[in-house]
């Protein structure tokens, strides 16, 4: 009885720690997303002060490769229409090491 006990506080233990990383791994993706958007909305009129949450390339043609600083790593692609201002994203993934 003492051992199905022993295993029961075992699997309890790693439900909590597990539990705990999938939060804490959300908060971070959520975080990621969160600066990559606020640089493709702030695209056409970027400065460098903005730029420390994210990376941002020219692909060219107007298009444009952004991706978050702070893992997990997001990317998007975006084009930016000139004429009007209006960002569209293209596609998005996230950055695997």
């Amino acid at each position: 009885m003492s051992t199905l006990i022993t295993y029961l506080e075992r699997l309890t233990a790693l439900e909590i720690i597990s539990v705990h990383t999938l939060k804490q791994t959300q908060d971070h993706f959520v975080a990621a997303e969160n600066a990559v958007m606020e640089c493709q909305n702030n695209l056409s009129s970027i400065s460098a002060a903005q730029l420390q949450a994210c990376y941002l390339q020219s692909a060219g043609n107007n298009y444009w490769l952004i991706s978050s600083k702070e893992k997990p790593i997001i990317e998007v692609l975006v084009l930016l229409d000139d004429k009007t201002g209006i960002v569209s994203r293209l596609n998005w993934r996230q950055g695997l090491e």
